[in-house]
């Protein structure tokens, strides 16, 4: 019996983490993933001013697991009819799969956008962004953020404070097409990281929407703003394996009876019909239901006679039920518990707390610390 899991991001690991206490020692668990470490991806805009942050938020995968087999290569394709992935390097078939492929940047096909715009999902990307933006504060220039989504405050927040330190006269702008910041979230969040933003120095502008980009500038239906930086979080879209599609799960987060699919590789509607948002959050809380539904799946498999004996075990729903939301903003956090809205040290200390959450269930306590040193 083999469990497969494709990706080793929130979701990922997570699965990976809890299968490893709860599949019966005769399944064997592979977790497959192009890096050999594990990013903590909602702090990773924090290396764009604090290059050392990179040490806290990488998890070698060795470190973090401890009975599944990882192997660092490629997924280039899934076929789940024959219950097989291929790989960079070869094949791998599976009894049940777990797609965690996380998601990419979307530049939708906007002329110019990805030639011109710096994305931010990986170490490198931050570093990237880090250097242009040092440059962009030599000569006191322009830095653009296309995208109002949570990656896109936080690194127009980062962007802001890393400009104060450098006592640079830095512009930076942050587009949304939408009317407002932070737009899938609820109103009073939105409010409060807009403030939040322009507290920081960043300028706001809602209902602007991207059409392209040149070196120079972006491009809007109307006008045109001029960069020195230009770093793009406009949207996200499915891995190449899926051919970039993020196909729709349910309150079962399968796409067939074999293979889940969980995190930002699907967009997920929960048991009771919600739309979930694409967070940290939502993929480890759908990596636990996965987790306690893939147990009672392998052992039935393995304790049946034939696996069409009996009745297939029930599998508990997925419902999404966040606490509340948060996000940086520079030295500042804005995050919300119920209907209340906290700023400053509270939510700076909340905010700490999440990545360290993180780290300590799967075991990193060292690194627990360095990220808390880091956030506070």
């Amino acid at each position: 019996m083999r469990v497969v899991v494709l990706g080793a991001g929130y979701a990922g690991l997570t699965l990976a983490h809890r299968l490893e206490s709860r599949l019966p020692d005769a399944a064997d668990i592979v977790v497959v993933d192009e890096s050999d470490t594990h990013l903590v991806q909602h702090e990773l805009h924090r290396v764009v001013r604090r290059p050392a942050v990179a040490d806290a938020i990488t998890v070698p995968l060795d470190d973090a697991l401890d009975r599944a087999t990882v192997r660092t290569t490629r997924v280039e394709g899934i076929d789940r009819d024959a219950r097989r992935v291929r790989l960079a390097d070869g094949v791998l078939d599976y009894d049940y799969a777990a797609v965690c492929l996380g998601a990419e940047t979307a530049f939708y096909d906007l002329p110019g956008v990805a030639d011109h715009g710096l994305p931010l999902k990986r170490l490198d990307h931050a570093r990237e962004i880090r250097e242009d933006a040092l440059d962009t504060c030599e000569r006191d220039g322009r830095i653009v953020v296309g995208g109002a989504g949570l990656s896109g405050v936080q690194v127009a927040g980062e962007l802001a404070a890393l400009a104060d330190e450098r006592d640079a006269d830095v512009d930076v702008t942050l587009l949304e097409r939408q009317d407002s910041v932070a737009p899938a979230f609820p109103e009073a969040f939105q409010t409060a990281v807009r403030d939040a933003l322009v507290a920081a120095g960043v300028d706001v502008r809602t209902d602007a929407r991207v059409t392209g980009a040149t070196g120079e500038a972006v491009e809007l239906d109307d006008s045109g703003v001029p960069y020195d930086t230009f770093v793009w979080t406009g949207g996200i879209r499915g891995s190449d394996a899926l051919g970039g599609d993020r196909p729709v799960v349910r309150g079962d987060l399968r796409l067939d009876d074999r293979t889940f699919a969980v995190g930002d590789a699907a967009r997920v509607v929960d048991a009771d019909g919600d739309a979930v948002p694409a967070s940290a959050a939502a993929a480890i809380r759908e990596a636990g239901t996965v987790a306690t539904n893939l147990g009672r799946l392998v052992r039935h498999a393995l304790e049946a006679d034939d696996e069409t004996d009996g009745f297939a075990p029930r599998l508990d729903p997925f419902r999404f039920d966040a606490p509340g939301w948060i996000v940086s903003v520079g030295d500042d956090a804005v995050a919300t518990v119920g209907p209340k809205v906290f700023t400053g040290a509270p939510a700076r200390a909340m905010k700490a707390t999440v990545g360290a959450g993180h780290l300590s269930s799967v075991g990193e306590i060292t690194r627990v610390v360095e990220l808390a040193r880091e956030e506070l």
